[in-house]
């Protein structure tokens, strides 16, 4: 099965997929994690670096955005087809719908759907991609989001505390309707939403990483 983590920039997905995975190990199922953008792995990943970063020489439409993104993971297929099989359930930090949402953000209302439609078509049509299994929504506010970028590690492609994305916070805001919007829709699939503050702050990993598990179960019995 593949799992798709998604959510804004700091939203938690990389340390809930990882605890996702380890949870299900523990418990004697075969799980691995794959992050896109892979960015030292594929060339669409490399310039998204640079883009990122800041350090390309001219703009980016969503559209040019939308292929890069979808050219890292057209070059990491053969990868994603070697997880599926060798593990059980291969957890995905960001898949398609972190495209979709993304690019949406960036172009009028009016133009979003069909913009989020050729992407996917792009993405499972012409790149052959497989559709996520269950899409999980970290729904995490945009100032907690915040917060947790600022204490991220330094990262691969950027110097900055905040790269490109996530120095807009308007831009953050938007994506975070986006993803909201696909989770209640069930858009190409099935959708959970998980919560990741509580009344005190961040919900511990290992509690949002049981919730998706528990959501995962439910789908296998579903299916």
């Amino acid at each position: 099965m593949l799992v798709a983590i998604e959510g804004g920039d700091g939203a938690g997905k990389a340390t809930a997929a990882a605890e996702i995975a380890r949870q299900l190990n523990a418990a004697g199922r075969s799980a691995t994690v794959i992050s896109f953008p892979r960015y030292g792995e594929t060339a669409g990943g490399w310039v998204l670096g640079e883009y990122l970063g800041g350090r390309l020489p001219r703009e980016v439409s969503p559209r040019a955005a939308a292929v890069l993104y979808a050219l890292d993971r057209l070059e990491s297929r053969d990868a994603l087809m070697a997880a599926e099989s060798g593990h059980e359930v291969v957890v995905l930090d960001r898949y398609i719908a972190s495209n979709l949402v993304y690019q949406a953000a960036k172009v009028a209302a009016e133009e979003a759907a069909d913009l989020m439609r050729w992407i996917w078509t792009l993405e499972t049509g012409q790149f052959a991609l497989p559709s996520p299994d269950l899409s999980v929504f970290l729904a995490t506010p945009v100032d907690v989001a915040r917060r947790q970028i600022a204490m991220k590690r330094q990262r691969s492609y950027t110097d900055a505390t905040f790269d490109l994305n996530e120095a807009d916070a308007a831009l953050q805001a938007r994506v975070r309707e986006n993803y909201a919007e696909l989770a209640a829709a069930d858009y190409a699939g099935r959708w959970v939403t998980v919560a990741t503050v509580a009344d005190v702050g961040m919900r511990p990993p290992g509690e949002i990483a049981a919730e998706v598990v528990a959501a995962l179960s439910l789908q296998e019995r579903v299916a």
